[in-house]
């Protein structure tokens, strides 16, 4: 089994073990749907593809554990780092990478490293294709707007609207 197989498993193990039906459908779909966008902006801006679907799975799991997204990007790096060490499969430096973008994920606002970017990308991305009928939070605007150019997508009114995608 390979390593980010075994990563899901274990995601996939403590998901299931969520009280609410709620709780483990949207733990499912966000962690997976950010993950899965993590791979395809790693595949087009030549980053680690491994690495991005890792930090996609990782970057919100505190949240889902506690039920609070208070502090939830370092929580979720912290439990991310130790979940990865666990596994024994990362080495340290892979492990700093993905703890990174997932400690600055949620500072859509600020500009980081490539890596740390594609996190903060993935996850505006992932909001934008569950829930593309909503208006964009303002600070996912900038984002959404230059990830519609970067992917050359388009959207009817009213996400072509200046405040959507």
């Amino acid at each position: 089994m390979d390593r980010l197989e075994r990563l899901r498993q274990t995601v996939d193990g403590i998901l299931d073990k969520l009280a609410g039906a709620e709780d483990r459908r949207s733990g499912f779909v966000h962690l997976y749907g950010v993950s899965a966008a993590a791979a395809l902006l790693a595949l087009r801006r030549g980053e680690n593809v491994l690495l991005a679907a890792a930090a996609g799975m990782l970057h919100d799991l505190s949240t889902y554990e506690d039920g609070t997204s208070e502090r939830h990007a370092e929580r979720s790096a912290r439990r991310a780092a130790d979940l990865l060490r666990s596994l024994d499969t990362f080495t340290d430096s892979e492990i700093g990478v993905v703890c990174s973008a997932i400690s600055r994920h949620g500072d859509k606002a600020a500009r980081h490293g490539s890596f740390d970017e594609l996190l903060k990308d993935a996850d505006v991305l992932e909001h934008l294709l569950y829930h593309p009928d909503l208006p964009p939070l303002e600070a996912h605007a900038a984002r959404r707007a230059a990830l519609r150019l970067e992917l050359g997508l388009s959207f009817p009114a009213p996400l072509d609207s200046p405040s959507g995608f």
